[in-house]
């Protein structure tokens, strides 16, 4: 929204701060009712049970103060419309119980909160605003609709304004405002960097690292300590280098290639972090509990303290290093014939950036590959064997989606100057290439061993909503075979070369990627949907990711000769935990790094409010269709705003029809739009369509 919109948003919350400090401090209970509304003291569940009344599920809420349920293990139902009169004292993602009313006002199905059995939100982050006798915070969450009301002594003497930090300590009813108490003041609302430090406190992200764990950390060496190099593997005068970002700090992967006749030597040099983070010591348990490190628009959130992630553990070139290696030997086909995995000592030559190694693939005759001269005989090689391994991948069936990534420039207030499309190029494909085959040949390794692990696994898509999409691709004239059938990862691939280099590319590539199963960490062995994969692993980020950590523990110990009953016992009750725990941490870090991103988006298109853009359709719904700009933004041209006729959504066909003038708006298809509004709050971005 305009700022003139976002001062109105303020004033309105000023208002209803004020009227809800008084005695009740809440809201005037809704008028509507219904004859058959359900008494929230209700005790005959056994009846309501019997009748399918009466379900579980996770309630969503809605800055308008309605919400929805989404229901437990019922995938035939629609989300559930909860009234706000009937929202109770649920607060957004808490676990309820709901009964299904038996008429609804509208389509869809309407239901009561009769209880709420765990509020997952205990704290929230938002704007303090002082009255006289008491405070209210204003959460940051659209999600959140109710004001958290803060008794004078409760304040922290925050000032209006400020960003908070409170802790839940009643959550209410739907007459009474929820109350806490205010445990950390973040700052002033304008300081840089401030909101998307508030994003990520919302999601509990910790930011700074307990005294205890950052102790541990400083006692840990800065160099490769004598004892530490006996065992090993002496890796030091193999030629390997790291590739990574520019702005990279925490290198936690070398790579070494050498070429003898018909055979490749392929070298995979891993971060021996677990050397310095002992399981169950206060650095695993603060690693654990961060699952992964958060790669935010303006900042890291490190899973290990940056002694850590950007010194010992770091590969940082010139420096001996300890590692944990994988050494596979390639035919000319890409075939791994053999392979070792042991712990070694590295000394890598240079560190690596894509724009480099890319530049010296593309022309080894440029001036960056003269810089590196020693070097360039083996990146093209390494360009070779991708190719090779690329080529092997793609024949048995693995699913490639190239989205551009989007790349968000800040300047130094934090201000979003530019958002531009970040591609992969042949140097990222390399890295990518060489990391797939080691996680691919360590899960082989242990599985076939039927050794305790966890894997990275993606389960065959559901064929019910695989189908729908299918319908969609259909209704554009692509040629789809499979009809109600359990489709094959080839199949995909096979969809994607029809697309290849069409408007509407990345738009099914979505379509397709949103209609899969998400991918977890799992002790069993499943295999890889999306990279037509049997066994695969996380082996190659323990700085950052923990499964990867925890997978270094078990191969040191298998290769030490440790895993011995106890051990694998001890291993085999843990890694389901671990893996459930980290799928879940892995999915919040993905949801605030969107959160983040969106932001800055809606910040940047706010100064370009009112300029025209050429987009193309990217998504179609009942309520308008989305259109994605070349910078990879994405904006909505609501049905309302269509005003030359009356559109209807075709589902079948994924496209909006005019009633009488028969215009279309379809996926794929090109159009220029009008920046309408921006919403900061929500993060949202509104375009109108301009005419054709």
């Amino acid at each position: 929204m305009s700022r003139k919109k976002i001062e109105e948003k303020k004033k309105t919350k000023k208002f209803s701060a004020k009227a809800a400090g008084k005695k009740a401090h809440g809201k005037k209970a809704s008028a509507r009712r219904r004859p058959e509304e359900i008494n929230t003291n209700i005790k005959d569940k056994k009846k309501l049970k019997k009748e399918n009344r009466l379900f579980t599920g996770t309630f969503i809420g809605n800055a308008k103060g309605f919400g929805f349920v989404v229901l437990d293990g019922v995938e035939d139902m629609q989300d559930i419309y909860i009234p706000e009169e009937y929202t109770g004292s649920a607060f957004h993602k808490d676990k309820v119980e709901v009964v299904l009313l038996k008429t609804s006002m509208g389509k869809r199905q309407e239901g009561q909160i009769v209880k709420v059995l765990e509020h997952e939100i205990t704290q929230i982050v938002g704007t303090f605003q002082r009255s006289n006798t008491f405070g209210f915070v204003i959460s940051d969450n659209g999600k959140i609709s109710k004001d958290l009301f803060i008794p004078k002594e409760k304040t922290m003497d925050a000032k209006t304004g400020q960003k908070v930090v409170a802790r839940i300590k009643d959550y209410g009813d739907r007459r009474r405002s929820p109350e806490g108490e205010i445990t950390e003041i973040l700052g002033n609302a304008g300081d840089t960097g401030m909101d998307v430090l508030s994003i990520a406190r919302s999601y509990d992200i910790p930011m700074e690292f307990p005294d205890k764990v950052q102790a541990q950390a400083d006692r840990c060496p800065d160099h490769v300590i004598e004892g530490d190099y006996s065992g090993r593997t002496d890796l030091r005068n193999v030629q390997m280098v790291t590739i990574d970002g520019e702005d990279a700090k925490d290198l936690d992967d070398a790579v070494s290639l050498a070429k003898e006749g018909d055979f490749y030597h392929l070298g995979v040099h891993i971060a021996d972090v677990s050397n310095y983070v002992q399981g169950g010591s206060a650095l695993d348990k603060e690693a654990l509990k961060r699952g992964t490190s958060v790669y935010l628009v303006d900042r890291v959130v490190p899973m290990l303290p940056k002694r850590l992630s950007n010194g010992i553990c770091s590969l940082n070139a010139g420096e001996d290093r300890l590692a944990l290696s994988c050494l596979m030997t390639l035919n000319a086909s890409g075939e791994i014939i053999s392979h070792k995995i042991c712990e070694s000592v590295i000394h890598v030559d240079r560190r690596m950036t894509y724009t480099a190694v890319n530049e010296i693939l593309q022309n080894p005759d440029c001036e960056t590959a003269d810089e590196y001269r020693e070097l360039v005989p083996m990146f093209l090689e390494m360009g070779k064997l991708s190719k090779i391994i690329r080529e092997r991948r793609n024949k048995r069936g693995a699913v490639d989606f190239n989205f551009p990534e989007s790349k968000i420039l800040l300047n130094e207030h934090g201000q979003p100057i530019d958002v531009v499309p970040h591609e992969a190029n042949d140097a990222t494909r390399l890295i990518e290439d060489f990391m797939l085959s080691a996680n691919e040949t360590v899960a082989k390794e242990y599985c076939t061993r039927k050794l305790p692990f966890l894997y990275r696994i993606h389960e065959n898509p559901d064929s019910d909503k695989m189908e729908s999409t299918l319908s969609v691709i259909r209704s554009l004239g692509l040629d789809v075979e499979k009809s109600k059938q359990e489709i094959t990862p080839k199949e995909i691939q096979k969809i994607q070369g029809q697309i290849e280099g069409t408007q509407a590319e990345a738009m099914i590539s979505r379509l397709l990627l949103r209609s899969m199963k998400q991918a977890k960490y799992n002790p069993e062995c499943v295999g890889h949907f999306g990279l037509a994969a049997k066994y695969y692993c996380h082996f190659t980020s323990p700085i950052r990711r923990y499964p990867d950590l925890q997978i270094h523990r078990i191969i040191k110990d298998d290769l030490r000769g440790r895993l011995n009953d106890d051990k694998i016992a001890w291993y085999k009750s843990i890694l389901e935990g671990v893996g459930e725990k980290t799928s879940m941490l892995e999915r919040r870090a993905d949801e605030i790094e969107r959160e983040t991103d969106k932001l800055k988006m809606a910040e940047y298109m706010l100064r370009h409010l009112g300029e025209d853009f050429e987009g193309v359709i990217s998504g179609v719904s009942g309520w308008g269709f989305y259109v994605e700009l070349p910078n990879t933004i994405e904006g909505l041209v609501h049905m309302t705003s269509l005003r030359d006729d009356y559109y209807v959504f075709d589902e079948a066909h994924y496209c909006l029809i005019g009633e009488m003038t028969k215009k279309r708006y379809t996926l794929g298809e090109k159009v220029r739009v009008r920046v309408a509004d921006v919403d900061l709050v929500s993060k949202t971005i509104d375009f109108n369509v301009l005419k054709r």
